[in-house]
Parts: C-alpha cells; sequence; structure tokens
C-alpha cells in the first residue's frame, strides 16, 4: 500500500499522457476520423447555434488547437511526475487535462457526436473514445486529489489567509 501511496501518481500519469499522446497523431495529421468528428459532426452543430467555424481547421477548437493542449498538458504532468521537487508542474498539467478533457466529454453528451462515435463509413467505435476520456477524467481528478494540500494552498494564499 505505501508503494501505491507513494507511486500511484505514475500510474495515473501514465494514463493520461498514454491516452492524450496517442491521439496526436490522429489529431495533427487531419485523419479521417478527426475530420468526421471535428468537421463533419461538431462543426455544422456548432453553426447551427450560430458559432461557425469553431471546430473547423483554424477555429479556436479545431483539432489541431486541442491536440495543442493535450500535449502541453501530457508535458506538464510527466514533468512533473519526474521531478519530484516539481509537484507544481504536475498540478498545473492535471487541471488542464481535467479542463480539456470535460470538454470532450461535454460534447460526447451533449452533441451529435455521441457516446458512441458513428464514424463517416458507419462503423461505430463501440464508445471506446468516451470510455478513454472518462479514464483520463478520472485520473486528472484523482491527480488533483493527491496533489489537493499543493493547490488547496495556493488557494489560501491567494485569499490573503
Amino acid at each position: 500500500m505505501s508503494w501505491l501511496k507513494k507511486h500511484g501518481h505514475w500510474l495515473l500519469t501514465l494514463y493520461v499522457a498514454f491516452v492524450f499522446i496517442q491521439s496526436l497523431f490522429f489529431k495533427f495529421t487531419g485523419s479521417p476520423e478527426t475530420v468526421y468528428i471535428f468537421q463533419v459532426k461538431l462543426d455544422p452543430w456548432a453553426a447551427s447555434l450560430g458559432f461557425p467555424g469553431l471546430f473547423a481547421p483554424g477555429g479556436i477548437f479545431s483539432a489541431k488547437v486541442v491536440g495543442s493542449v493535450e500535449l502541453i498538458a501530457s508535458v506538464l504532468l510527466l514533468a512533473g511526475a519526474a521531478i519530484s521537487t516539481q509537484r507544481a508542474v504536475q498540478v498545473l498539467g492535471a487541471a488542464l487535462g481535467l479542463g480539456v478533457i470535460s470538454g470532450a466529454i461535454f460534447f460526447h453528451l451533449f452533441t451529435p457526436l455521441g457516446v458512441a462515435v458513428v464514424n463517416a463509413d458507419g462503423s461505430s467505435d463501440g464508445g471506446e473514445l468516451f470510455m478513454l476520456a472518462c479514464g483520463v477524467w478520472l485520473s486528472c481528478a484523482l491527480l488533483l486529489w493527491l496533489r489537493r494540500a499543493l493547490w488547496l494552498g495556493w488557494l489560501a494564499r491567494l485569499r490573503g489567509r
């Protein structure tokens, strides 16, 4: 149990970094899956709400922007886990990861994207992307809980205590 308490953050960090980093190829190369998710499913939905181009290439939530945030979160998480004196960096990575993956979960649940993504060819991922996102959300939340003394101290200083 003491090993898990001392090194468990590595398991959480490696899971988040693995999920984020393995998806970068898709987001940065304009793969058909990514184009389908961002440009075929999400951008028309955003346009119907009055926000055309939000998910299109060059949009504020384009695949490359989301991928860049995931890459930054991964680097911060890994650096903070590797250097014990840099736990604050891990907190920032976990917070950034939690934010970006909360957006992903929102879009799976409340847009035409759906929990089980149906691709352009009619195949379904069976909910795999959604389940990975939930695992990342839980891992980031647990990392923030493990490092709560650090960020709660920041909040206390911000409030002038």
